[in-house]
């Protein structure tokens, strides 16, 4: 990507127009940090919140489509995402612009808090319109929906931010503190005894009894369909993944205990919901009686390889934090059978068909929500990731280190990727991608080569120079 932003560095080569950085400086890299952050929060924030991506002459701004002036994304890597970002650049630094832009991130996810103690894909600072909810602060949508969601971290990444921000103000802002604390007491009533979690809630779930996952003795396929299978219990779109480090920071930074058992509670419901041979993984959404069943019309009963892994990720953090073995436990048998069950380009099937394992796939009438269940891959709606990037063999790597004694993971950021990083910078303090077809969140309707500022992107380089500059 073509670049004039050169700040000083020990060795500067030129090749093809670019700074190719061999060794940067830490006051090169805070330069840089500085320059792309005052850039996004100057140019770009809304009352503090962010989308996930705009048109590098700012005339679009992108969520789950096109968002409104009003509108700001709460879902990753939106605007939790950017604040957490601005916490890395503030801890590295000590530059409070960094601190003041975390702050006024905050401010935004407290006014769009729901009654429910979480949030919703988007806040709408207008009242007026449909996607603003039923807001605690009373400025929101009095007809507006109070369905806190778990989905795709929306709440959980509000709440981690939340949580930081408050630890790196000292807990002086009682707004940010307030709204914290709530949203960690709503997190609590909306765990299940068993240690699940729904993916949605609007207050304290309902007591259920604590039975281990089994394969349904029913048809599946055209039965058992659950309409509110939102309020059953929930793998789907990392929710287990994207709970865990709440816990573990709230924990670590108020101080209380019921997270820490909460924590584990969720990690005994990872075993229970572990399904019999001959499929010993897990499933992307259960019933009650922890069977497997139907979500959207395209997510059928099915063992999941994607939720698979995001399961024994969390089970490894879990005894991590705790130094209990049984949530290594389900691990060997479910790497054995999920190894045996990649494909011939060594993924894995989003799907596998329960106890038969095929890999199960869907098709869709053009222009419809005619969904079939079908075992071929020839013709997949193009909407949904059908087939999941294996990470079988870097958990098996971590497995080994965990079982074998080893503890923590440690980041290590090479010179030549911060190099890169500021490198790409341009003249404006930008990072801006170019679309070639690549899966993004939201699914943007780009063209084939149109330049966007993608806040994800902002978010983690920031973050990797803010680590690196840490770390002299």
């Amino acid at each position: 990507m073509r670049s004039t932003f050169c700040p000083v560095f020990i060795s500067i080569v030129m090749a093809g127009g670019n700074c190719l950085v061999a060794q940067p400086t830490p006051e090169a890299v805070a330069a840089a940090m500085k320059k792309a952050a005052t850039y996004y929060h100057d140019r770009l924030a809304l009352r503090g919140g962010y989308v996930y991506y705009y048109s590098p002459d700012l005339r679009k701004r992108l969520a789950e489509g096109p968002a409104t002036p009003s509108q700001i994304c709460v879902q990753p890597p939106a605007t939790p995402t950017v604040g957490m970002a601005y916490l890395a650049a503030f801890k590295a630094t000590g530059d409070v612009y960094y601190q003041r832009a975390a702050q006024e991130t905050a401010h935004a996810l407290v006014y769009g808090q729901l009654k429910s103690g979480g949030w919703t894909q988007v806040i709408d600072f207008d009242s007026a319109n449909r996607a603003a909810g039923l807001y605690r602060n009373g400025k929101g949508n009095r007809r507006g929906k109070n369905n806190s969601s778990f989905d795709d971290g929306q709440s959980q990444s509000a709440m981690q931010f939340l949580i930081h921000c408050d630890e790196a103000l000292g807990f002086k802002d009682e707004r940010i503190h307030e709204a914290s604390k709530y949203a960690l007491e709503a997190l609590l009533q909306a765990q299940f005894p068993n240690g699940g979690f729904p993916q949605v809630w609007t207050g304290p779930v309902a007591r259920q009894k604590i039975v281990s996952a089994s394969y349904p003795s029913y048809d599946w396929r055209t039965q058992g369909k659950v309409k509110d299978y939102w309020n059953r219990y929930t793998l789907n779109d990392g929710v287990a993944g994207y709970v865990l480090p709440v816990l573990i920071d709230a924990h670590r930074v108020y101080r209380d205990e019921r997270f820490a058992a909460a924590m584990r509670r969720l990690g005994d419901f990872l075993v229970l919901a572990q399904m019999p041979d001959p499929q010993p993984a897990w499933a992307q959404q259960y019933g009650y009686d922890m069977h497997p069943i139907w979500a959207r019309r395209f997510e059928p009963p099915a063992v999941s390889g994607g939720e698979s892994q995001d399961v024994m990720e969390v089970l490894m953090e879990t005894h991590r934090q705790t130094g209990d073995a049984k949530y290594l436990q389900p691990i060997p048998r479910a790497l054995a059978y999920l190894k045996r069950s990649r494909l011939p380009d060594g993924r894995l099937a989003r799907y596998y068909e329960l106890r038969n394992n095929r890999p199960l796939y869907m098709t869709r009438r053009p222009g419809t929500k005619d969904y079939r269940l079908t075992n071929s891959d020839s013709n997949l709606p193009s909407h949904y990731g059908w087939k999941i990037a294996s990470r079988l063999d870097a958990i098996e790597r971590e497995f080994n280190v965990l079982k074998n004694g080893g503890g923590g993971k440690e980041r290590k950021i090479a010179d030549s990727t911060v190099a890169r990083i500021v490198s790409e910078l341009d003249t404006q303090g930008r990072w801006v991608s170019r679309y070639s077809n690549q899966r993004l969140v939201g699914q943007p309707k780009f063209r084939r080569g149109e330049r966007f500022v993608a806040s994800g992107v902002f978010s983690e380089n920031l973050t990797t120079l803010a680590d690196w500059l840490g770390s002299r």
